[in-house]
């Protein structure tokens, strides 16, 4: 049974590391920390979901590219019935630093709600 294990875990190890040379995108950094913030619910788009915030009294659009499967079953954030309705956000920002074939770093910032708080 444990020799099984390590089987699969070998072939997991191996099959990933095709997938990232195929890619061309190797991940070198990746950094997580959590936030909550009040927002009002603006639509969801082809890239993410969408809140407007405030800060310093100023309005801001915060776009969330994922959110946690619990939480898309209790809010169906697809629907127009959660529109201009407001939450409270719990959420990690993920900053990921990739490197391309030719060496150049990229960062991407993805933000993932975690938490949704009808308020």
């Amino acid at each position: 049974m444990k020799a099984q294990r390590i089987v699969m875990l070998k072939a997991l190890v191996i099959m990933f590391l095709i997938v990232t040379s195929f890619t061309g995108v190797t991940v070198v950094n990746a950094q997580e920390d959590t936030m909550v913030i009040h927002a009002i619910y603006d639509g969801h788009e082809d890239y993410g979901y969408n809140f407007i915030a405030t800060r310093n009294d100023e309005e801001y659009t915060i776009t969330f590219q994922e959110v946690k499967k619990e939480v898309l079953e209790a809010f169906d954030l697809d629907s127009d019935t959660l529109l201009n309705k407001k939450f409270k956000i719990t959420y990690t920002v993920e900053m990921i630093v990739t490197i391309d074939d030719d060496g150049n770093e990229d960062e991407e910032e993805v933000n993932t709600i975690v938490k949704l708080e009808k308020l």
